[in-house]
């Protein structure tokens, strides 16, 4: 090895053949390639899904798409580690069952805001209707921008059925009756979240818009991994913390208005009773 790295060793005659280190270079890189992506061929469907997952709705389906498109995925992150701290905080850690018909993952790797894989059914509808119009009025100290656009731009759901179908390409289980009543069934899904957002004091008028896709979506983030643990549950998280119980009255009540009694109880400690168990 000395005489190959010495200053005057084998690999200056090697650089000194330029068609011939190439040649080397382009293998070791095709070596690596293999290496590195092999393992994800290979391993197609040696993992199970969860017996309570289910693939995105037509209307979460398009949901996700914004959340893609307006770079949701840059600042936030949809992985809880194994770690006690991130479980304390966001609710169960992740597993590869629940991911299994996640394409593109959105795993991220950066978190200017919060981890958002336990999202689902925390807040009320209304809640990210107003966060997405003004962060500021439901998290005061958000740095996230404003998205008032998606209260008012049109909802296309013209290019979901062709989606559905690659997906099935790719292995997840859309049936035919799903792909062809896709359009309807994200118009009744968006229906019932604008005329929920409308009961609760919010605006109306918002079935054909983007909101109601992107409400959909975060509010189906990690309810599949929590029935898993609990088939009774429908939220991510098994309980609610106080911040977060400031935030929804917050945004839900009128000032002078009597807060109701909050099913499941609100703790001061975050996630008390979350452990590692999977």
């Amino acid at each position: 090895m000395k005489r190959f790295f010495r200053a005057n060793g084998a690999h200056r005659r090697i650089e000194g053949w330029p068609l011939v280190f190439t040649i080397l270079t382009v293998v070791a890189i095709l070596v690596g390639t293999v290496v590195e992506f092999a393992p994800i061929f290979l391993v197609g469907g040696a993992v199970q899904p969860l017996a309570t997952l289910e693939p995105y709705t037509p209307l979460e389906l398009a949901g996700r798409d914004v959340y893609i498109a307006e770079g949701c995925n840059n600042c936030h992150s949809q992985q809880v580690r194994p770690f006690q701290d991130e479980v304390m905080r966001y609710g169960p850690y992740s597993v590869a069952e629940e991911e299994v018909y996640e394409t593109p993952h959105l795993w991220g790797s950066k978190r200017t805001g919060p981890d958002l894989a336990r999202l689902g059914g925390k807040y009320p509808h209304l809640w990210h209707v107003r966060h997405m119009d003004n962060p500021r009025s439901t998290s005061p100290n958000s740095i996230m921008p404003p998205y008032p656009h998606m209260l008012t731009k049109p909802l296309d759901l013209d290019a979901i059925p062709g989606k559905m179908r690659g997906l099935r390409r790719l292995g997840i289980p859309y049936t035919d009756a799903q792909i062809a009543g896709a359009s309807q069934s994200a118009q009744a899904q968006a229906r019932e979240i604008a005329a929920e957002v409308e009961s609760q004091g919010g605006p109306g008028q918002l079935a054909d818009r983007e909101i109601t896709a992107v409400v959909a979506y975060l509010q189906r983030l990690g309810v599949d991994r929590a029935r898993a643990l609990d088939p009774d549950l429908d939220r991510a998280e098994p309980d609610v913390e106080a911040h977060e119980v400031e935030e929804v009255y917050d945004t839900m009540l009128d000032p002078g208005d009597e807060p109701p009694l909050l099913e499941p109880p609100v703790s001061e400690v975050p996630n008390p009773t979350t452990n590692l168990a999977p």
